[in-house]
This record gives C-alpha cells, structure tokens and sequence, in this order.
C-alpha cells in the first residue's frame, strides 16, 4: 500500500510501566475489543542481537537499561506503519536470549500500541505517540507476577529470576522506568484488574476511530 493510497489518521498510543504490571493483559483486552484494527509492537521484539556472544554472555546482560534495545530501528518502523507501509519486526527469543532468525510482518492499523517497560523514557518513540499510558502496579505484586510467568513460559529457575531482579530489574526501574511515568497522559493502577480504566481507555480510542 503506497503512502498516497493510505490517508487515515492512524493513532499511536504508548503502554509502558514495570516488569509485569500488566501491561499485556490490558493490551489483550483493548485488542479483544477492536479485533483487526490494532496492531501492536513490542519493545521486547527489539532487543538488539547478540549472536558472536556465548549463551553464558548473554544470559548476564542487563536487559532493562536503555541500551539494551534497537529503540532507532522501532521508531522507524513506526514512521513506516503512520505512512501507510507495512514493517517486518524482529522477534526475539527468550529462551536462548537472543533475536531470533526470523520477522513478524506487522500492517498497517487504525490503532498502533507499541508496549515496553522503557518506551516512555525513549523521548524520540514518546514523539510519535498520540497518548502515553503508564501502568502502576505495586512492586511486590510484579515480582510475583514476573517470577510465575519466567518460571512458566521461560523455563527459568526461582533463583535465577530473583538474582536477576535484584542486581537489574529493581535498580533500572528505579533508575528509568518509574522516573517516566511523568511522562504519561494516562496512569492506570492495579494494571489488568483496573476494569473502570480499560473502560476508559476503550471508549476514548472508540471515539478516536469514529472521529
């Protein structure tokens, strides 16, 4: 699709906030709602490759400073959805804390929701977003949080996760993640269990679709 042909007004909305607060559990639930006309781009997607450092190596790094990420490449990609082209976005692995071989290719959409813990603090991604949503939840909550699903989907041991909270997870959201909520148009407590705040949120992209 070339830019000519693509004239809608596309929206694109920030979701950032600490590790586990909940953020995907909103996005799921704002895109069970508008089915096919969100897309969304992880922050995650874009952590930079490391594919000449040992598993060992790479399994240290801290992945919660700014660095850590190819944040230039996701601006770009969003320039290129807001103008109408699609993207192929990176994907990244895990398990073997690496980017994988293989893209998403990801269309153009109404609504574009790019998520990460660190988005807001990326002042060149904040520019390019129409509202910025922070989520808050309580520190002990997303430790929870972060070790049931590490342990789950990651295959990761209780020792592992906690170690890794401890020596970055913690001090970079102190350090990052928490000064950006100034940042933010919209602070939704309590993450996915505040239903009064994804109300909100659905009618006013609602109202921005129709507009």
């Amino acid at each position: 699709m070339s830019e000519e042909q693509f004239n809608r007004k596309i929206c694109v909305i920030g979701v950032a906030g600490g590790s586990a607060s909940g953020k995907t559990t909103i996005i799921n639930k704002v895109k069970d709602y508008f089915g096919n006309d969100i897309a969304v781009l992880s922050h995650d997607s874009y952590y930079k490759a490391h594919d000449n450092m040992p598993f060992e190596e790479r399994s240290k790094l801290n992945y919660d400073h700014p660095d850590s990420f190819e944040t230039e490449r996701m601006a770009d990609d969003v320039r290129k959805l807001i103008k109408g082209y699609p993207i192929e976005m990176p994907v990244y692995d895990y398990c073997i804390h690496n980017r994988a071989k293989e893209t998403v290719r990801v269309e153009p959409k109404p609504v574009i929701i790019l998520e990460g813990i660190l988005i807001l603090e990326n002042r060149e991604l904040r520019d390019l977003m129409d509202i910025k949503i922070f989520v808050d939840t309580d520190a002990d909550e997303r430790l929870i949080r972060r070790i049931q699903r590490d342990m789950v989907e990651r295959g990761r041991s209780i020792e592992s996760i906690v170690q890794q909270y401890c020596d970055t997870v913690k001090p970079m959201h102190e350090e990052f993640i928490e000064p950006s909520k100034k940042y933010a148009d919209i602070i939704i407590p309590r993450g996915g269990e505040n239903a009064p705040g994804i109300d909100m949120l659905t009618t006013y992209l609602t109202k921005m679709l129709n507009a």
